[in-house]
């Protein structure tokens, strides 16, 4: 009877018999050892393992307090509210439900007292949220239907540079630099330039002092997204807030100016998916690529209409050229002889008729025309007639190239241009002068005869004024002037006749990277660290418009043929055309991953060429702001200069490849074609023409002048030269409109310009073995 003894129960109200002596003795020892349990005598510790029972009886204490306001909060049985799981966990782990039961210990641990989900915050863990949040980004983009992906990719890099700068600002450097180590291979590709930048941040010092942080910090990062796939991850992120999707919505809705387009996401995913958006990325404030009402800022492409007096007058000047050639040739009354055009007909053959899109005369004032513009002209259209027509197609003429290499520089060349009549070449050195080369080795001689050292004149003359290095050198149009620019802030204009500097124009408060002469002479423009360019007329000493709108240094810039618009580069990745009578932005075109570093208009100016240190050339439409192709070929190489023949169908770029290399511009207009490699020069063809080299040493430079090479170009696929003669280590792959390359041994090529006749000048400075 006493082994099924029931334990005692409370006491109830009413008189009750006495239980059994054996029940009474048991129960008495019961309640001794609960009240052992409860308040433990010292001596009783040491009898019992004193450690062990304190132990126990905190533990006890703990439960029991938990247990108390758990039930006071929520109502509720705390044994119950305890061990429901686990009883349904043991439930499930005896009838061998394993998954079950795993899925259930994942969601307890997730689900608070209450049965409400646990949200992790950023703040509880900030170094691990931000991880977690971008890898779930980059998972979910990788496993998305190929549809929406190249959409949601552009995504992830501003998600990524906030990420890294909201860590970096927190002063979790570990974390920080954890992060960008792992990720930043990824945005390599596209983004190269900004990671060099964002490489050295870690901690808030640097946040708050780099350029390029600040920059990404006080603006919005602009993308665009169809309806459909901002529906998609809008969607996604709301329902997966604990995996990071309220970091992303945040960022979102924080850093970035999501633009929503309409229509299907094949159209938007139609675009280059190997380059940015032609809107993507930081723009600042005022774009400048659209208007007020958000259509397009109409704009005067057309030629400028000349003036009809000056025209008169060219014309009657080739009539006598026409007139002293038959008397010469003793040809008859038509004009032609063994096919030649007479002067009149070529220059009514080459003059640009004015159009409906063209730009009032009186828009750009200019000077009244002298001789000196008269006999130019005459000089143009003399040279258009001996010019060598390119074709381009499946059976190319290709340029020929004239290379000038400078040696002994002692890498101190800075920029080199050539004179329009090409027979003067002027270099800007590191050690703060400009010397001007003959390239036909005539001598040099200065109307003053104080400049003329003895009696043989020299071919190079060095002029000396600057403080700084020389970055920018330009030739005027009628080749009697020149205007540097250079680090001292300053532009100079100098006089080819005596050789002498004539004026000194201050605006610009940092380093001029770059300088260029209007076509029609009289206005120049400028691009400067200070993140504007300006424009300039050689009457005034003062700036006339200020282009402000980049985000950071002007590197480059270009004239429009009508002198109405002008273009420029800067290291912000993008490219701006310029209305000089109103100095405002007309258009953006946003579309390199690095800095830009040479522009080109083609002579009907429809059509704008830039180039960058992503070794991309990007063709733009002018008129409708968009990107009509991208060619490839100059590996991973920087592009220095871009041109246009005359006739606007071949573009040739030279660049630190120790390359000039000819493209093709109307291939692939149409659309997108593969990669193929690119044709190959063999350093011996045998259709290298022979032309005898002159070598001009100056003392602390020598020009060499080397052959030229025209047809007879093989297209084997094979890879640039080693430069040592031996094998071709790796194939470099071009776009199908590359038409050719003419490779250098060592130097590196920083200036290409066609002639009127359509032959390739081209300079660089050896840079030795």
């Amino acid at each position: 009877m006493a082994s099924n003894q029931q334990p005692p129960q409370a006491p109830q109200p009413g008189p009750q018999l006495p239980p059994p002596p054996h029940q009474q003795q048991q129960q008495q020892q019961q309640q001794q050892q609960q009240q052992q349990q409860q308040h433990p005598h010292p001596h009783q510790h040491q009898q019992q393992h004193q450690h062990q029972h304190q132990h126990q009886h905190q533990h006890q204490h703990q439960q029991q307090h938990q247990q108390q306001q758990q039930q006071q909060q929520r109502g509720q049985n705390p044994a119950e509210a305890q061990n429901l799981n686990q009883i349904v966990i043991e439930y499930l782990s005896k009838k061998g439900y394993s998954r079950t039961e795993a899925m259930l210990r994942v969601e307890s641990a997730h689900i608070d007292a209450d049965g409400r989900p646990i949200i992790s915050r950023v703040e509880d863990y900030p170094d691990m949220m931000y991880e977690k949040a971008y890898s779930f980004l980059k998972n979910w983009v990788d496993n998305s239907l190929d549809l929406y992906k190249p959409e949601l990719r552009r995504i992830q890099f501003p998600v990524f540079v906030y990420s890294f700068l909201e860590l970096a600002s927190k002063g979790f450097v570990k974390a920080c630099q954890e992060f960008f180590e792992a990720h930043a291979p990824e945005h390599e590709s596209l983004h190269s330039h900004d990671l060099l930048q964002f490489m050295a941040i870690r901690s808030i010092e640097h946040v708050q002092h780099n350029e390029l942080a600040k920059l990404y910090k006080e603006n919005k990062y602009r993308i665009s997204l169809t309806r459909t796939t901002f529906n998609l991850l809008t969607y996604h992120l709301h329902d997966n807030e604990a995996a990071g999707g309220a970091i992303i919505t945040r960022i979102l809705n924080d850093h970035m100016d999501v633009h929503i387009t309409t229509g299907h996401p094949t159209m938007l995913n139609a675009r280059d998916e190997s380059g940015l958006g032609e809107d993507e990325g930081i723009a600042g404030h005022t774009t400048g690529r659209r208007a007020a009402t958000g259509e397009l800022a109409s704009l005067k492409l057309g030629p400028l209409p000349m003036d009809k007096d000056f025209i008169a007058d060219v014309e009657e000047r080739l009539q006598q050229e026409d007139a002293n050639e038959r008397q010469q040739t003793k040809q008859d009354e038509s004009g032609i002889v063994s096919g030649v055009r007479s002067l009149v007909d070529e220059c009514k053959a080459i003059k640009r008729e004015e159009t409906e899109d063209s730009p009032m005369r009186d828009d750009i004032p200019l000077p009244p025309y002298k001789g000196a513009d008269i006999e130019r002209e005459v000089r143009m259209v003399k040279e258009s007639r001996k010019k060598f027509n390119l074709i381009s197609g499946p059976s190319p003429v290709l340029p020929s190239v004239c290379m000038y290499t400078f040696h002994n520089t002692n890498d101190g060349l800075a920029c080199v241009d050539f004179s329009q009549d090409a027979t003067l070449a002027a270099t800007g050195f590191q050690e703060a002068y400009i010397k001007i080369f003959s390239l036909t080795g005539m001598p040099l001689v200065s109307v003053l005869p104080s400049e003329n050292n003895g009696e043989t004149a020299p071919t190079t003359r060095r002029l000396i004024a600057h403080s700084g290095p020389i970055y920018g050198v330009t030739f005027s149009p009628d080749n009697r002037y020149i205007i540097s620019s250079s680090q001292d802030s300053t532009l100079r204009l100098w006089s080819l006749d005596t050789f002498t500097g004539l004026v000194l124009y201050k605006g610009h408060d940092r380093p001029i990277w770059d300088v260029k002469f209007g076509p029609f002479g009289h206005y120049f423009a400028t691009a400067s660290h200070d993140h504007t360019a300006r424009l300039w007329s050689t009457d005034h000493i003062y700036p006339l418009r200020i282009f402000a709108g980049h985000l950071s240094d002007v590197d480059t810039l270009a004239w429009h043929p009508n002198s109405a618009y002008i273009a420029t580069g800067s290291s912000d990745k993008t490219v701006r055309l310029w209305d000089v009578q109103r100095g405002a932005s007309v258009r953006l075109f946003n579309g390199h991953t690095a800095p830009v570093t040479a522009l080109a208009f083609t002579p009907d100016g429809r059509t704008l060429a830039s180039a960058a240190d992503d070794a991309t050339i990007n063709l733009w439409d002018i008129g409708s702001g968009k990107k009509l192709k991208s060619m490839k070929g100059h590996g991973k190489t920087s592009i220095y200069s871009l041109d246009f023949s005359i006739e606007g169908s071949v573009l040739v770029s030279g660049g630190a490849d120790n390359t000039v290399r000819v493209w093709d511009v109307n291939k692939g207009l149409g659309g997108k074609a593969a990669a193929e490699p690119e044709p190959y020069i063999p350093a011996s063809a045998a259709a290298v023409a022979a032309v005898n080299g002159a070598t001009a040493v100056t003392g602390d430079a020598t020009m060499k002048v080397d052959a030229p090479a025209g047809a007879g170009i093989t297209s084997q696929p094979l890879a640039p030269s080693t430069g040592t003669g031996g094998k071709r280590k790796k194939e470099i792959v071009a776009t199908p409109d590359h038409m050719a390359a003419f490779h250098t041994k060592r130097t590196p090529v920083y200036r290409v310009r066609f002639t009127p006749r359509n032959l390739v000048l081209a300079a660089g400075a050896y840079m030795g073995p």
